[in-house]
């Protein structure tokens, strides 16, 4: 009456009978670990997205794309080069800047930070630092001000505010009556950005495009140009091809040779993750072997009867193999459910629970950024499941082998 029998008897196999209810407990117990591991793989696998996601856009969101100078590490004539990079394929935007090292004081307290100086009206084009403003706007340094914007976490370990006077002092020394003395600048605290990186809002500062150009003595030269291009993943591609389109030797660098260690340990410790929680899922999965181990001892008298009806050996397997790939796909289903609803809300039950502890999981001043972000890609979850699916069906094959190798019922010895 049921076609085909193999898959009726394996889902009516899956139900509590009598004698049976502790193999449908471990059934249970199977089921839940396996959905318990494929909802930590999907969810670490979005937040390990999320987190290279973050630190991509924040990272470019200071720094440009591809950079280009000459091999002195100055570009002289740049207002030129500056207008053939512009014009160039694929370049969206382009700024000169200035970039040196120095030192702040401000009383007693002293900090080292990278000095970029910028033109702000270009800046725009090629970073994001603007938008993250807290105080101020990069519009208020001005030529000849010598007006200072600083990260927030640098104008904290300065104890400087907006409206504040703090002493650049440059490793490049001068001459003096008296000897050889450091360079030093008084200036202005116009401004202060939070772009969420403790890495550049440590140690940063920005001043306008001529006033680094005289603290560092760089006459009319600029250290670059800074590119913004409109692929950032084939930038090492079209910033060659713009320097080879140029007249000259330049220099070019881009953001996958600057960071490239830093995205390829993410991406490393992306995969090593990945592994070690289909472990999880495996051991998870192939609990379902014990499972359907103790169901065939269970039911060796069951399946004598059958294979005395006709069901042959490939048929008795298949009822089993139904068994544990209906146990594999409810759990893997319950996973990717439960996966895909904590990736989509981890970034609200994560800041919630650390209210609730009164501790803070990642503090900025230890971890490249303080929240926990969040990527679901639909192929990561795909894959999981896949994985998990496929892992339940490999579990399913041992037992249901063995109880395909038992004899039909006149061939049992009774005692």
């Amino acid at each position: 009456m049921f076609r085909p029998p193999e898959l009726f008897i394996g889902l009516r196999y899956t139900r509590a009978r009598r004698r049976n209810h502790f193999i449908s407990f471990i059934s249970l117990i199977s089921m839940l670990g396996i959905a318990l591991g494929v909802t930590a793989l999907i969810t670490v696998l979005s937040v390990m997205n999320g987190f290279e996601q973050e630190l991509r856009e924040r990272i470019l969101g200071m720094a440009a794309h591809a950079t280009l100078s000459e091999f002195d590490g100055q570009l002289h004539d740049w207002e030129q080069v500056m207008g053939q990079v512009a014009d160039a394929p694929h370049v969206e935007g382009v700024a000169p800047y200035v970039e040196g090292e120095g030192m702040f004081a401000s009383g007693d307290r002293v900090s080292g930070a990278l000095v970029r100086g910028v033109e702000p009206a270009l800046e725009a084009r090629v970073s994001r630092v603007g938008q993250h403003m807290v105080h101020g706007d990069m519009e208020d340094l001005e030529a000849g001000g010598y007006g200072v914007v600083l990260g927030r976490e640098l104008a904290r370990a300065l104890g400087v505010e907006p409206g504040d006077r703090v002493t650049l002092i440059t490793p490049k020394a001068a001459v003096t009556p008296v000897g050889v003395l450091p360079r030093m600048r008084r200036l202005t605290v116009v401004g202060l950005f939070e772009v969420g990186m403790y890495e550049y809002d440590r140690g940063t500062a920005f001043l306008h495009l001529d006033d680094a150009r005289t603290i560092y003595r760089m006459d009319d030269a600029v250290s670059g140009l800074r590119l913004r291009l409109d692929d950032l993943m084939r930038a090492p591609i079209i910033a060659r091809q713009v320097a080879a389109d140029l007249e000259g030797r330049f220099w070019v660098n881009d953001w996958t040779r600057q960071h490239a260690n830093f995205f390829r340990a993410v991406q490393t410790e992306k995969t090593v993750m990945f592994i070690i929680l289909s472990l999880i899922v495996a051991v998870a999965a192939f609990n379902i072997v014990s499972t359907l181990v103790m169901m065939v001892v269970d039911k060796q008298s069951d399946i004598a009867i059958l294979r005395t009806l006709g069901l042959s050996p490939p048929g008795v397997m298949g009822v089993f193999m139904v068994q544990g790939t209906v146990i594999g796909l409810l759990g893997t289903v319950l996973g990717v459910i439960g996966g895909v609803t904590l990736a989509l809300n981890v970034e609200t039950i994560v800041p919630a629970i650390e209210s609730l502890l009164g501790r803070q999981f990642l503090p900025a001043d230890v971890y490249y950024i303080s929240d926990l972000p969040s990527d679901l890609e639909p192929g990561d979850v795909l894959r999981v499941g896949l994985l998990a699916f496929g892992l339940t069906v490999v579990a399913t094959l041992y037992p249901a082998w063995r109880a395909s190798r038992t004899q039909p019922a006149q061939a049992l010895r009774y005692e």
